[in-house]
């Protein structure tokens, strides 16, 4: 891979969304020229200012390829959440798209964030992710994936699912893949480990799994959030509830997207655990944040923004109340 100082930019898909945003100051600060890609070239501006911004639909094939020149490496952090009922084929013609304007530009690498291959039979948005990377990494281009069970941050959906789950309940149905175990992995280990991809020395492509230091089960994800935040609530398990159910059980009881919920119900139908430590360790990580610390550092986070949230209001309404009628 070219060192970071040469003068050609590295492409930031998914700019805008949880993991892409708060990769990019890691990116600049290891020296790379970063190009953020969006829909909405307007909003994106609007909030993040000092970033440069392009257009960008992987729908749209002229749009990337046009996003793409001049760029030696790019990060595809892209992904749809089985709202309509074509999702897997658009994703995967999203990801024939990418590589194949990639390969035109001449990137020399490509890093894909995707997720943990299953014990069992995919659901269907794990099968996605398995499909766009085996896409991704089928041409002549170094592609590292990266892959990740539950990223804990906020802005991560199964992160704040089990949030509100616990905080918001006195009484908690517990339907069985809450069993299910898991490696959530710290926001900040995840952007380490992608930072560290674009350096490795690799001339193939390849697989990396990134657990985090835990393997944990959704429902102790939940309790540990509810001993952090001194919720007790009352669990009853529940011993049938399918992920569709589950989904609309999410969707009530928590601030996600019924789409999303019904997605990490059906994900979480089998473990989601490697017994890998590979990538850490040729990437020379130390010590990964445990789980504790990484939901305290979220709730913090959130709490932080909603305190400005609400300075931004109060100024807002000192303002009208102090304006010429």
């Amino acid at each position: 891979m070219a060192d970071a100082t040469e003068n050609r930019d590295v492409l930031l898909t998914g700019a805008t969304g949880f993991v892409g945003h708060s990769l990019y100051p890691d990116l600049v600060e290891a020296g790379h020229l970063v190009r953020c890609t969006t829909r909405d070239v307007h909003s994106a501006r609007q909030r993040w200012p000092h970033r440069r911004w392009v257009e960008m639909d992987v729908e749209r094939e002229e749009s990337v390829h046009k996003a793409m020149r001049g760029c030696r490496a790019a990060y595809y952090l892209v992904h749809r959440m089985a709202d309509t009922p074509d999702y897997e084929e658009q994703e995967a013609r999203a990801a024939m798209t990418f590589l194949e304007a990639a390969t035109e530009a001449g990137v020399e690498r490509i890093v894909y964030l995707g997720g943990v291959k299953p014990a069992g039979k995919p659901a269907h948005h794990l099968r996605s992710r398995l499909v766009t990377g085996a896409i991704l990494r089928s041409g002549e281009i170094s592609t590292v994936e990266l892959r990740a069970s539950m990223i804990v941050g906020h802005g991560s959906a199964s992160w704040q699912i089990v949030r509100d789950l616990a905080l918001r309940l006195p009484v908690m149905l517990c339907p069985r893949w809450l069993e299910n175990r898991t490696q959530p992995v710290a926001i900040d280990d995840a952007r380490d480990a992608l930072v560290a991809a674009l350096q490795l020395e690799l001339e193939q492509s390849a697989i990396y799994p990134i657990p985090g230091p835990e393997v944990l089960s959704f429902r102790e994800c939940i309790e540990r959030v509810c001993e952090l935040v001194g919720n007790r609530p009352k669990m009853i398990n529940v011993p049938v509830l399918t992920p569709r159910l589950s989904g609309y059980w999410l969707r009530l009881v928590t601030g996600a997207n019924y789409h999303v919920a019904r997605a990490l119900a059906e994900g979480l139908k089998d473990d989601l655990v490697v017994d890998n430590d590979e990538y850490w360790e040729l990437i020379g990580q130390g010590p990964r944040i445990g789980f504790n610390t990484a939901a305290r550092q979220a709730l913090a986070g959130e709490k932080k923004l909603m305190n400005q949230y609400e300075r931004a209001i109060h100024t807002l309404v000192d303002r009208r109340r102090s304006s010429p009628r």
